[in-house]
């Protein structure tokens, strides 16, 4: 025996294990479940859909059309909630909501209703889903009701061929055996013979095992109009994305502003104002007390600057020189620097990338590393960057003792918001007692 034969041998032994127990196991009755009970439901939802259909289009002549037509696409609308539950119960197949009407309506009041209701791509889709869904609903119950009807009927033909012995019936005689092809008496062919018998069992069986798989086939149907025409739609996603990414960008943008407010009123403005009245009372001592006056010289000039960095700090808090000179990977070794816990800064960048995901990849960094200074208990950190295809890679890592979560209102919190308004990504792994592993994955866009 070859190795080739011994390798695929385990193989092809798991395949008929999971072949055989495929009749029996809870995914294959819940699809069949799912084909089963599907005809009955399309029924219901064809009638009701071709009722509100020809109904409204009728009405249309007069006012009558509009609300029948919104009424239709609404309660279309609550027969697909009723779809997604039943997909989601028994195939496992779990798929969001679509945007509401709200959404769509400019003002309140049943006409705004009814116009949103018409407006909506939505309900519309719920309708064709509707229509759709009998036919192949039929289709699908009517091939597995054959499959699983005539394998069993083949399998079981030892039993009731013994139970039935002599007995005639109307398509099949069942005299010591299986005449198929004419009714008693004339003529056809009796399947009575033990090879045949065991033929026609092991059909049956083949049958039998084949109905679970066709099923699955059938319900991937199902699945993609379920996907496709219940579920929210790709635009209106991306929609609702860009809208809260832009509310996220535009909170972003007022907290900075308020934090440079906050910080020039507080730090570089209070010791402008300081330095102009010490300089002041210099001026008025300066012929009575020279020495006094100098002495206020003195001072001035150090508050001069200790202004002077609190400006330098600001301005690289909002973008800082380095990083528009030289790029990311000096920029982020002076951000190591400033650190409290020694950073090992890897950069593998060929190119540079726009000004925008260079700052944003900066200010990542800094945050991160402020985390690691204030609350890990680290003594040492790693930065490393690099560029994967269209992604560019960021991971912080430290030694420290764990337990950072991303909690709704924490700072990290905020940084996957930021992160997410430009299709970036934040992925945190920080168990209990460390080490901290950060991965940022951010949009790569050459300038």
């Amino acid at each position: 025996m070859s190795a080739t034969t011994l390798t695929s041998w385990p193989g092809v032994v798991r395949a008929g294990r999971a072949a055989l127990r495929a009749p029996f196991e809870r995914r294959a009755l819940r699809e069949l479940l799912y084909v089963v009970s599907g005809l009955p439901l399309a029924v219901i939802t064809f009638a009701y859909a071709v009722t509100m259909l020809f109904t409204g289009a009728g009405l249309l002549i007069t006012f009558l059309g509009v609300p029948v037509l919104a009424a239709g696409l609404a309660g279309a609308r609550g027969l697909g909630h009723l779809e997604r539950i039943r997909a989601r119960a028994l195939l496992g197949l779990d798929v969001a909501e679509p945007e509401p009407v709200r959404a769509l309506q400019r003002s309140r009041g049943p006409m705004a209703w009814m116009g949103a209701t018409l407006r909506s791509g939505v309900s519309w889709r719920h309708l064709l889903y509707a229509l759709l869904h009998l036919p192949w609903a039929m289709l699908s119950f009517t091939l597995t009701a054959l499959v699983a009807f005539h394998g069993w009927l083949m399998l079981l033909f030892p039993a009731w061929q013994w139970l039935f012995h002599n007995r005639d019936r109307d398509a099949l005689q069942f005299r010591e055996g299986l005449q198929i092809g004419a009714r008693s008496g004339q003529g056809g062919e009796v399947l009575d013979t033990p090879p045949e018998v065991l033929a026609v069992t092991v059909i049956g069986l083949l049958l039998v095992l084949l109905t679970p798989w066709l099923v699955r086939g059938l319900s991937q149907v199902d699945r993609m109009l379920v996907i496709g025409l219940l579920g929210p739609s790709r635009l209106a996603t991306r929609v609702w994305e860009l809208e809260s990414d832009r509310g996220a960008v535009v909170d972003t943008a007022a907290a900075d502003l308020r934090r440079i407010e906050r910080d020039l009123h507080d730090g570089a403005q209070a010791r402008l104002v300081a330095l102009a009245m010490g300089l002041g009372l210099a001026k008025e001592k300066l012929l009575e007390d020279p020495e006094a006056a100098a002495k206020m010289v003195d001072e001035a000039h150090g508050e001069v600057k200790l202004a002077l960095q609190e400006l330098r700090d600001l301005a690289r808090g909002i973008h800082p020189a380095i990083l528009t000179d030289r790029g990311l990977g000096p920029a982020l070794s002076a951000l190591a620097a400033r650190c409290t816990v020694p950073v090992t800064v890897t950069t593998d960048l060929g190119e540079r990338p726009v000004a925008a995901i260079e700052g944003i990849t900066y200010f990542t960094v800094s945050e991160l590393l402020q985390n690691v200074s204030k609350h890990s208990g680290a003594t040492r950190a790693e930065v490393e960057l690099w560029r994967s295809k269209d992604r560019l890679m960021l991971q912080v890592s430290d030694n420290g003792k764990g337990g950072a979560t991303a909690d709704s209102g924490s700072g990290l919190a905020g940084l996957a918001e930021r992160l997410d308004a430009v299709d970036g990504l934040l992925v945190l792994d920080s168990p209990a007692g460390g080490p901290t592993t950060i991965t940022a994955e951010l949009p790569w866009r050459d300038q």
